[in-house]
């Protein structure tokens, strides 16, 4: 099944609009396009314009508008902001510009690429039609009205959010599920009314709620340009991921049922409004680094045809070229006041009018970069965003780092950013691949991470704590490939990371061994135990819990397929893993202890157990200092009525005897066991196994979880 472009029917002219509208003044905020009573209201902010005419267009694909209002130097300019309000026009109304400024040779190498000749939409526009839409026009010399994009005012106030707001639910208690949107129903096996949709995620609530999710981060859903492809074998490739947004302010119209005007906010809000009912956050995985626009060869549609010299870095050297820090072609320049303001004023929309609960923040380290693109201590994008009112129960998430070398894991600007903790996944891949002397750096990432935030300030929270992500192998084949396997995406296997860290268990791919898959599916196990175990805010990728494969590819940004999609066939196919994953999440939840938002802190609970103590396979010997150890142990003081909990984790190939700490008035029972078959891998509460003795057996390459009971 390929995804199908949505294309709005040929339009039927009709006198809709007079011959023109009256255009007084206005004023020069808001920016963007604002329907009122009286009429629509226009601002756009350029510093070295000259002039600027504004397209009205009746219909999607009118190739010529039915009205040009030129914008004047002197009237309809308030410093760097040019305005207008058009009485009497309503919305829907389609719109564009063109935009008049300092042109030339000279004018490039300043840093300048204004063109009037191309036609460009609104950095504020919250509708984006594509329906005329050819890429390459925007790129070569020469009037593109006829192929250009469309903004469009959306008239936001006619929705009924029937009470829903976002949901504010503790960061201690989000089990974060990263998920693309039309990845998780376009497969035929979603069976679903309407695949690879906001609609379609809407269909699955019922399963993310069953499985214990509740919180969805999802891939970028800000428009972005799929339209350029290429094909490789039998597959027809294209920016599938979404990491290059065209429009800020737009969701993006490939995740609608219909393509009518406006129908995309509303299918975006219904979803929003479903997943809050169903107590599920929705956080946005946002792309501030760069745009769609690329390097100085990419198309003009946006921010460089209105003022390139203050949206991006520039070569100081040749300002005709981008410095690029994202490694997509050029880089936003965050914080320069005006992009600070509109990274600000997406946020907070997307809050206000969308009811969004939080963000992602891709290659959030561009966001740390001064004008000179240093790294600053105290950067305004960062703080604007941390101090926003409208954004202050927002839950913003950091990808700490960036394509040019940053890395600020530990040490991101402000208080209550959260991080993708990079650290937690390498040293829980290289602990269960078997890899020795890493005692003291699991049990620091089990504990919360406190070496990289408790210093600060920082809590626990602060850690997103992560095995897998989208951009990466999928857990299935972390297990089963030692290398990637990029052939399909027609670069040569060049692309993606090649230092995965990962183990294929003895056979590299797809195997009829029934050792090795056994092994695997055990792996995988230890692996979601470990992060439901851990301090922190865990996230686990769509898919993991049934076992998805990409067949070894582990950048597939390319690939809207079946080497993307998630498969539906495998929840039958693998149901004793998705059991394990359900079961595995209700325990964390049942569990407090596993979920505070401070770090451990060695105080004894009422019958007298610490609320965290380490240990080997002796106990108070967890052998931090062994390089050959591959085993390591914990008790987990419960709080109050809750059980005592007992960590035992063995990387080692053999089974090890691990001591356990007596508590008086209570024996040890086994609640999971990495090593046993399902059902016994993880059991329902009350139903644990008693452990008889002061040992416990844990079997080569497992983990087993007790919990404590009263005799």
């Amino acid at each position: 099944m390929k995804a199908q472009a949505l294309t709005l029917p040929k339009s039927t002219k009709s006198p809709k609009h007079p011959k023109s509208y009256t255009v007084e003044r206005g004023r020069h905020h808001p920016l963007g396009a604002h329907p009122d009573a009286g009429g629509i209201s226009f601002a756009f902010f350029s510093e070295y314009a000259t002039g600027i005419e504004l397209l009205l267009f009746d219909a999607h694909d009118a190739i010529e508008p039915f009205q040009t209002i030129t914008m004047d130097p002197e009237d309809n300019r308030s410093f760097a902001i040019w305005h207008a309000y058009v009485r009497d026009l309503k919305a829907p109304v389609f719109y564009a510009l063109r935009v008049f400024g300092p042109e030339g040779e000279q004018a490039r190498h300043q840093g300048h690429r204004f063109d009037p000749q191309k036609v460009l939409i609104d950095p504020y526009a919250r509708g984006l039609d594509r329906t005329l839409w050819e890429r390459g026009s925007a790129c070569v010399p020469g009037d593109n009205v006829a192929t250009s994009l469309r903004s469009a005012v959306v008239d936001l106030a006619d929705y009924d959010w029937a009470g829903d707001e976002p949901l504010n639910r503790p960061m201690e208690d989000l089990v974060i599920y990263e998920m693309h949107v039309g990845g998780f129903t376009r497969s035929p096996s979603a069976g679903v009314k309407n695949p690879g949709t906001f609609a379609g995620v809407v269909e699955k609530i019922p399963y993310l709620k069953e499985l214990g999710i509740t919180a969805v981060e999802l891939l970028p859903v800000f428009d972005f340009d799929d339209s350029e492809t290429r094909t490789v074998g039998d597959r027809t490739l294209t920016n599938f991921w979404g990491y290059s947004t065209a429009a800020f302010f737009a969701p993006h119209a490939g995740f609608c049922t219909t393509p009518e005007l406006g129908r995309h906010v509303r299918e975006f809000r219904d979803m929003v409004k479903a997943l809050h009912r169903a107590g599920i956050e929705v956080i946005l995985d946002v792309v501030f680094n760069h745009t769609d626009e690329g390097n100085h060869l990419g198309p003009l549609f946006s921010f460089a045809g209105w003022d390139n010299r203050n949206y991006y870095y520039l070569d100081p050297a040749d300002p005709q070229f981008y410095y690029d820090y994202s490694g997509c072609g050029n880089t936003l320049m965050t914080n320069h006041p005006i992009v600070t303001k509109m990274v600000v004023d997406c946020l907070e929309y997307w809050v206000r009018e969308m009811h969004v609960d939080g963000f992602r923040f891709d290659e959030a380290a561009v966001l740390s970069r001064g004008a000179g693109g240093e790294i600053l201590d105290e950067p305004p994008a960062i703080w604007q965003i941390e101090l926003s009112d409208t954004l202050a129960d927002t839950k913003i998430i950091a990808e700490a780092w960036d394509a040019a070398g940053a890395y600020e894991v530990g040490r991101y600007p402000g208080y209550r950013w959260a991080e993708w903790n990079g650290l937690y996944r390498d040293t829980m891949r290289r602990f269960v691949r078997g890899e020795p002397g890493l005692a003291g750096a699991v049990a620091t990432r089990l504990a919360g991470s406190a070496d990289l935030y408790q210093a600060r300030g920082h809590r626990p929270i602060n850690s997103v704590n992560f095995v897998t992500c989208h951009d990466g192998f999928t857990l299935a084949d972390l297990v089963s490939y030692n290398e990637k396997h990029n052939w399909a995406n027609g670069e040569d296997n060049r692309d993606g990371n090649d230092d995965n860290m990962s183990w294929n268990c003895g056979q590299e791919g797809p195997t009829d061994d029934t050792a090795v898959r056994s092994l695997r599916e055990r792996q995988i196990r230890n692996f979601a135990t470990l992060l439901m175990m851990s301090r922190g805010v865990p996230m686990l990728v769509a898919g993991d819990e049934i076992g998805r494969t990409q067949q070894g590819n582990n950048n597939a940004y390319c690939q809207d397929n079946e080497i993307s999609w998630f498969d539906w066939h495998l929840a039958d196919a693998n149901p004793d893993l998705l059991r394990f994953w359900t079961k595995l999440l209700a325990f964390r939840k049942a569990n407090r202890v596993l979920r505070r938002r401070e770090f451990y802190n060695g105080l004894a609970n009422s019958r007298g157990v610490p609320d965290l103590t380490w240990h080997g396979t002796r106990l108070d010997a967890p052998g931090w200092t062994d390089p050959d150890t591959r085993a390591l142990a914990c008790t987990i003081g419960g709080e109050g009525d809750e059980p005592d909990l007992h960590l035992m984790m063995n990387m080692y190939w053999e089974p090890l005897d691990f001591e356990l700490m007596g508590i008086p008035g209570h024996r040890w029972a086994t609640a999971i066991n990495t090593a046993l078959p399902a059902p016994a891998d993880i059991v329902e509460p009350g139903a644990e196994q008693p452990v008889d003795g002061s040992t416990y057996a844990v079997a080569g390459r497992s983990i087993a979880v007790l919990v404590s009971r009263p005799y």
